[in-house]
């Protein structure tokens, strides 16, 4: 798989799977149809998944049916999904997933339920599958099979406090070594906070790490092999790692989004590298409103190339009721719902939904509303999916991107030791093809 870029609010050609009108079968459509039954949904506990499960109850009413929701962290998420789906067990409907992380993979071992023909052929009017991010869809489609719906488009982008840069003298920074610069003044300036913060657990930083490499100009893959020991690379690695060990919190390499954004939010970071979704969680009592600002992660040497992706629904290959699973991804993933949770903060695949009048109201109402658009917007047009290595075996390469990080941050070894250690694995899951 290719680095594929997203473009949400562009209009791209209507992919194959979805082209052919729905309109007639749509007459015949019942949200009732599955009355009764009721649809396991293995989720992420993230803001994303919080924000369609406040209206749980909807989808019960307009459906009759009963969801049941199994939910984990992400690491234990994946863990339990790996135990349901090697025992070939029925016990889940529906599960969350990361084309751009484990799509290849999972595609590869028949995990998921092939959607082609239920977007086509299964739908009610008001669905309208066209209207649904075509990058998207295009990424969750391997082998010609729709493996999964678009939940949401996000991607890593920085937060600030406007009150310490101006008490530090510092202006918005517009390189990534303005980040650094800003870093060491904030450090003695306001010994009260965190200078900088990102992710540091191992399986977690290829996230926010590939932004940076891309700005840089460096790439995972060159002639075949790793690339993490060409220069570029290894001055993301360094710089990275060096951010996160001068001035980031103790024990930085236990951090993702939960723990970034619970020190953010209490006031105690000047600067967060972190998802967009995460709006919805700082900004949550409002103490952050007034004093955040948003913007893409500074430019390096190949300007701005922000990491952007999505979660997709998919449905179980082993579940015994596909037809009721695909009612509960169709609801999740309607206009309606999705204006549901874009007013919480979850950015949408729907340009729709993007441009609806209420969501754009919605906007207006903060500046830091209006600066996560624009983010948005650069993200959605320049953005790329590469996060680790594009190969099936994706997950696996982004431990050892995470492992050179974290050796460097604990200065365990020189960066010419981590990114030829990390070359040599990662060559070996190149080679598995």
């Amino acid at each position: 798989m290719n680095a594929r870029m997203f473009a949400a609010r562009v209009a791209l050609p209507v992919l194959a799977v979805i082209a052919v009108s729905s309109e007639g079968r749509a007459a015949d459509f019942d949200w009732k149809k599955f009355q009764g039954k009721t649809v396991t949904f293995l989720v992420n506990n993230n803001p994303v998944a919080q924000a369609l499960l406040a209206y749980k109850a909807d989808f019960e009413k307009q459906t009759g049916m009963t969801l049941k929701v199994d939910g984990y962290q992400e690491q234990q998420m994946r863990q339990r999904l790996v135990t349901v789906m090697n025992a070939h067990s029925d016990e889940v409907d529906v599960f969350m997933t990361l084309p751009s992380r484990e799509g290849e993979q999972f595609a590869a071992t028949g995990w998921y339920a092939d959607l082609s023909a239920m977007a086509k052929n299964d739908v009610a009017k008001e669905y309208d599958p066209a209207g649904l991010s075509q990058a998207l869809l295009k990424a969750a489609t391997f082998g010609g099979k729709l493996t999964s719906m678009p939940m949401n488009i996000e991607g890593p982008i920085f937060y600030y406090r406007t009150d310490i840069f101006k008490k530090c003298g510092l202006e918005p920074p517009k390189t990534i070594k303005d980040v650094e610069a800003a870093a060491a003044k904030i450090k003695p300036c306001d010994s009260s906070v965190t200078p900088f913060v990102s992710r540091g657990l191992k399986p977690a930083v290829a996230y926010t790490f590939s932004n940076m490499l891309h700005n840089i100009g460096g790439s995972y893959i060159a002639g075949g092999k790793s690339n993490l020991c060409s220069a570029k690379a290894k001055e993301a690695l360094d710089t990275y790692s060096r951010l996160l060990r001068d001035f980031g919190p103790p024990g930085v390499v236990n951090y993702s989004f939960q723990q970034i954004s619970a020190l953010y939010r209490g006031g105690r970071a000047a600067m967060s590298f972190e998802s967009s979704n995460e709006l919805r969680t700082v900004m949550d009592g409002g103490a952050r409103l007034k004093d955040t600002a948003l913007i893409p992660f500074p430019a390096g040497e190949a300007g701005q190339v922000p990491t952007v992706i999505g979660w997709g629904m998919a449905v179980s290959s082993h579940s015994k009721q596909p037809d009721a699973a695909w009612y509960f991804v169709q609801w999740a993933t309607s206009p309606a719902v999705q204006k549901k949770m874009a007013l919480q903060g979850i950015a949408p695949p729907r340009p729709s939904v993007a441009n609806d009048p209420e969501y754009r109201k919605w906007i207006d109402e903060e500046p830091v509303r209006k600066e996560w658009q624009a983010a948005l917007d650069v993200l959605a047009t320049k953005g790329s999916s590469e996060v680790g290595y594009p190969i099936v075996a994706n997950p696996e390469s982004r431990e050892f991107i995470g492992q050179a990080v974290q050796d460097l941050i604990l200065k365990q070894k020189t960066v010419d030791q981590a990114c030829a250690d990390a070359d040599k694995a990662l060559d070996a899951l190149i080679a598995q093809k």
